[in-house]
């Protein structure tokens, strides 16, 4: 009968079983007070009631046992469900890191601080002064041309002319107005200039400007700090070489050419035929510098008779594509994961 009920509801199967057996209506102890003990002889009901009363107390009891153990089953498996099962694997999540760029530009500050420069960083938003005119870039220079420049549209009446700087370069100017020789710095930063991107040009690319002024710098200083610098980054067999060049802020100017990393120098490729990297030329053009021009000290109240010193400026995009054998410039700003995870 105890099976029967609990199996025949399809409720809380303790409910159940207390309906069954305590129901006011149509519970067996209800039947039994109704068929049983009302209607037995009074010499009988003493005894009766007396075993009534146990039984009742005896449901009561078992139907409390079933509740806990129901319960203590309940409570078992929720604690089951939620354990976590410390011999499973862990679950991997994928992990970010620096992107290439970031990379080499964390690289080229560490060389350079490592003896004795330091770093700082400026707007990206400058005025043509700190731009062109106090780096003895004149109105009618070619590069202030609106061809190769990004001028911001400002309401009319604006004060000054603002701009996307073509260059690192300001932040030598506003250095130099802050802090008396010895400088000795490197300005790391976004530059903008209107060209048409493909595979070597960009519109926005990075670049490293460097600027050493004291009052006893000459060229073999500067020198000696860029060859050292190009060992640092690709390795000590690479040669070097300066070419005369010309840049409205350095006089002496020169292009840097370092020999081609990847024929080793020798114009040739390692499957027959010529470097498609060098074009045969075992020399790859990596930078312009030179010593500062005198003119540009007149901007920042320096006394050019007294103090010297030397600039640089170099691309970290063509510097990454080199040292890293990638041949488009845009796939650095593509975010296509297949080629960030390769520089992890």
């Amino acid at each position: 009968m105890l099976q029967q009920a609990w199996l025949g509801s399809d409720r809380d199967p303790v409910t159940s079983l207390r309906n069954f057996w305590l129901g006011r209506k149509a519970g067996v102890l209800t039947l039994i007070t109704e068929n049983w003990l009302k209607r037995s002889p009074p010499s009988l009901k003493g005894v009766i009631g007396k075993q009534f009363n146990e039984l009742k107390s005896h449901i009561e009891t078992k139907l409390a046992e079933q509740r806990k153990r129901i319960e203590e089953k309940t409570e078992a498996a929720a604690l089951t469900r939620e354990q976590v099962d410390l011999s499973l694997p862990g679950v991997i999540h994928p992990i970010g890191s620096h992107h290439l760029i970031r990379q080499v530009f964390q690289e080229i500050e560490d060389i350079f601080f490592s003896i004795g420069f330091s770093v700082v960083e400026g707007p990206e938003i400058e005025t043509p002064y700190y731009n062109f005119e106090a780096l003895n870039i004149p109105e009618f220079h070619p590069v202030r041309d609106d061809m190769d420049t990004f001028y911001i549209d400002l309401p009319e009446g604006a004060p000054t002319p603002l701009l996307l700087r073509t260059h690192t370069s300001p932040m030598q100017i506003r250095t130099m107005e802050k802090q008396k020789p010895p400088v000795r710095v490197i300005v790391p930063g976004k530059v903008y200039r209107r060209d048409n991107p493909d595979a070597t040009h960009s519109f926005m690319f990075h670049q490293v400007e460097g600027l050493a002024v004291d009052t006893d710098i000459t060229f073999c200083d500067f020198t000696g700090t860029i060859e050292y610098f190009v060992k640092q980054f690709f390795g000590a067999g690479v040669k070097t070489r300066f070419r005369p060049s010309y840049f409205p802020f350095t006089e002496p100017s020169v292009e840097f050419d370092v020999s081609c990393i990847f024929c080793g120098g020798s114009g040739a490729a390692a499957g027959g035929g010529v470097c498609s990297k060098c074009k045969g030329a075992g020399w790859i053009e990596l930078f312009g510098a030179g010593m500062v021009d005198p003119a540009v000290y007149g901007f920042v109240n320096y006394d050019a008779k007294k103090v010297s010193g030397f600039a640089f400026g170099m691309g970290i995009d063509r510097l990454a594509m080199l040292r890293y054998g990638i041949d488009d410039i845009q796939v650095f700003f593509q975010n296509d994961v297949r080629f960030l995870k390769q520089f992890p």
